[in-house]
């Protein structure tokens, strides 16, 4: 039995200076800076048969970011990549021109006692003049990954720049993605800290955003860039993320991003004609979706 992806949902409205909402995209936010697309997977059980096996997909135009809370995933790609993902360490996969991965719980977790799944998978979409680069496979260690605390609440910068640290994942344009615990109330203030549109994403616990108590499986959404205030309550769990959004518009079609439309419907003939690059051994292959107005 084939464990498939989950995504928290919420209907969107305002409060104040936020949009609170599903995890993007969602009907009035299509992209927060370069980031098109937020899938939360979990938590869930993994186990007695039931198993995460996401077979073998294409991407272009974008870069997926792992993040696991819990679990492990085992990844592998057209490059010739086999990496296992483990809790707090980065998987950055950039696409570029095209690259195929598939997503699996690891051998070793399939024959033991039952385990539990929960984490992020995120795609960035890549600056025009480099949506055709060629496709790598990034892996960073959890120890590798800045991380500090400042007033009994701990800070990890997965991927950008922001208080003045910066995380190894070599990404293509401004962005930031912070992962934020607290043990105590905590007044967050990104103003000076972080640049572009800000996006922020519950995992667990609440915040208090312009008088309003937001709690878990919802994001909210900055309506003002580079400023964003939260009190964030005791033992919360926030991801946040963002950055300068491009100057163009980005059409999302299943697993394609792209600021051309000419662009995906060359990878939709060339997936659907099984002209893509291949995973090493692995002859599964997901079908193109049926077509779907452009978004």
């Amino acid at each position: 039995m084939s464990y498939n992806k989950l995504i928290v949902e919420e209907r969107s409205r305002d409060i104040g200076n936020f949009l609170v909402g599903r995890l993007i995209p969602f009907r009035k936010k299509r992209m927060v800076g370069p980031f098109s697309f937020i899938d939360h997977m979990g938590p869930s059980k993994i186990g007695n048969g039931r198993f995460l096996d996401v077979d073998q997909h294409p991407h272009i135009g974008l870069a997926t970011l792992t993040y696991l809370l819990d679990g492990e995933i085992h990844h592998n790609d057209s490059i010739g990549t086999s990496q296992v993902i483990r809790p707090g360490s980065v998987n950055w996969m950039v696409a570029g021109k095209g690259c195929a991965h598939t997503e699996r719980t690891p051998e070793k977790l399939r024959k033991g006692q039952e385990t539990s799944l929960h984490g992020y998978q995120i795609w960035v979409a890549l600056p025009k003049e480099l949506e055709d680069i060629n496709p790598e496979f990034h892996h960073f260690e959890a120890s590798k990954i800045p991380s500090w605390t400042d007033q009994n609440t701990q800070f990890k910068l997965i991927a950008g720049t922001g208080f003045g640290e910066e995380s190894p994942v070599p990404v293509h344009s401004p962005l930031f993605m912070l992962e934020i615990k607290t043990k105590e109330e905590y007044n967050f203030s990104a103003a000076g800290q972080l640049k572009g549109e800000i996006g922020i994403c519950i995992v667990s616990g609440s915040i208090t955003a312009c008088g309003d108590v937001i709690d878990a499986g919802n994001m909210l959404i900055s309506k003002t860039e580079d400023v964003c205030d939260l009190i964030i309550k005791a033992n919360t769990h926030l991801l946040i993320f963002g950055g300068e959004p491009f100057p163009e518009e980005r059409h999302i079609f299943w697993n394609f991003v792209s600021h051309s439309k000419e662009k995906i419907e060359e990878a939709k003939t060339n997936w659907k004609n099984r002209k893509w690059p291949k995973v090493k051994g692995d002859d599964t292959y997901v079908p193109l979706p049926k077509p779907v107005q452009f978004k």
